[in-house]
């Protein structure tokens, strides 16, 4: 199930892995267009209020990112060793180092959520609004953090189908929970946005009965006892080192979402509606590049491990042509179609003309995600997770702040200020990347680089 990784073609893997990934987060990211959706069918200031919660949204994501790049980085490398038993013993110390970062991460968001909502300017009703979206998010936080770990064992073995499977199956349930939770019906009270939020719940608690069953049936997972499950602290460690850039990298993601909120609703709710929708309909565009940052890290993990940089650099190479016609066939569909996009959303003229300014601009961009998110995955799979960090700290934030004041403010560019400035900072940090992740291959090729 796994030897394969370190000796099959790279073509060949890459595609066998990346399009069960692909397939996955499209209808992972169509359950959150679902959401949305739903979401503006409700009032438009429901809308802004989901718009307003996926920066802290972004925090449960971040965490999650961390503990499964952590594990699948870890056992990824032990499996290419053949190291059995401490991929093993890697595998049950994530579902604890998950659970543990999953309670904290509850007890935290229940009680800063408010103050956060309040700082990025939400009030009354539309603070009323985000609460009751994100508290429900925060309290089942702990079922999210498990699918991440278990789908990141699947991923270090090479099986990236039980996730797809799930995210498919889940899409489909969600699609029915959302109207029945919010409007009520069948002894079930009419919740309003809280009730989208109960159905995202219900469908990551039963993932992770899935996941489980899929993890037992494959023979990735043996018999675990809780002595299997007790804190080890130099696994706990490791899992950190590798996995808190990750998460860091992330949570920049998430400050960056902030930062770029801040500066929209200084131009009123109807262009924070219109940025919420626009990143939805960027995510499906960048689906496929998602499912090709799952197989490079999967790939570099085991080959690195087995120390086989020829095939790592191959792995690159072929992920960033793949990413390459993916994303230039997103580019144009979002350039023909970014109205008609927005419209299917919500039919507030001012919001899908501030939506269209976004796309027209924002499809120019997808082939700098793809140079992105590639090369920082090759990078974790090296474990080398703190330059993706840096790029982040510099793309979502550093950056960020200086541009959108100098666009908006400074010159008086006003709301598409903000878009060229994302546009010129993440070409000039995916420029960054590239140069940086060629200089280190080039010095792990002749053995100048140890870990």
């Amino acid at each position: 199930m796994t030897s394969d990784l370190t000796s099959a073609p790279i073509p060949h893997l890459v595609r066998r892995l990346a399009i069960p990934a692909g397939t996955g987060f499209f209808f992972n990211t169509m359950f959150n267009v679902v959401d949305t959706w739903y979401g503006g069918q409700l009032s438009t200031s429901a809308l802004a209020a989901m718009s307003l919660s996926f920066p802290v949204f972004f925090l449960i994501l971040a965490i999650g990112s961390g503990v499964s790049t952590g594990a699948t980085t870890l056992i990824g490398n032990a499996l290419g060793r053949k190291d059995f038993e401490e991929a093993r013993l890697y595998l049950s110390q994530s579902l604890s180092f998950a659970l543990i970062h999953a309670l904290l991460l509850t007890a935290a968001g229940l009680a800063l959520a408010p103050k956060i909502f309040i700082l990025m300017g939400a009030r009354g009703e539309y603070l009323a609004l985000a609460l009751s979206y994100m508290n429900v998010i925060f309290a089942g936080s702990s079922f999210f953090l498990l699918n991440f770990v278990m789908n990141a064992i699947l991923n270090a073995h090479g099986n990236t189908s039980a996730y797809r499977n799930f995210l498919i199956g889940g899409f489909f349930l969600n699609l029915a929970l959302d109207p029945w939770f919010m409007y009520g019906g069948a002894g079930i009270p009419a919740l309003g946005l809280g009730g989208i939020a109960f159905a995202t719940i219900l469908v990551h608690c039963l993932g992770v009965f899935y996941l489980f069953s899929q993890l037992s049936k494959t023979g990735s997972m043996p018999s675990l006892t809780l002595a299997d499950l007790r804190p080890r602290w130099s696994y706990f460690r490791e899992l950190f080192r590798l996995g808190f850039p990750s998460a860091m990298n992330m949570m920049t993601v998430s400050l960056g979402i902030f930062i770029i909120t801040w500066f929209v609703g200084r131009f009123g709710e109807q262009a924070v509606a219109a940025y919420g929708i626009g990143t939805r309909i960027e995510q499906i565009a960048l689906l496929p590049v998602m499912g090709l940052n799952m197989s490079t890290l999967a790939l570099t993990a085991q080959n690195f491990g087995a120390e086989r940089i020829d095939r790592i650099r191959e792995t690159v190479r072929v992920s960033l042509r793949y990413g390459f016609l993916l994303a230039v066939s997103g580019s144009a569909a979002a350039l023909l179609y970014s109205r008609q996009l927005m419209a299917f959303f919500t039919v507030d003229q001012t919001v899908i003309d501030f939506g269209t300014g976004f796309l027209t601009i924002e499809a120019y961009v997808f082939p700098a995600y793809v140079l992105l998110y590639i090369c920082i995955s090759a990078m974790q799979g090296i474990k080398k997770p703190m330059f993706g960090l840096m790029i982040g700290i510099y793309r979502q934030i550093a950056g960020p702040v200086f541009v959108f004041h100098l666009f908006t403010t400074v010159l008086g560019l006003g709301l598409i200020g903000i878009w060229w400035g994302i546009f010129g900072v993440t070409w000039s940090a995916a420029l960054v990347v590239v140069f940086y992740v060629n200089k280190t291959l080039a010095e792990l090729e002749k053995g100048q680089i140890t870990t």
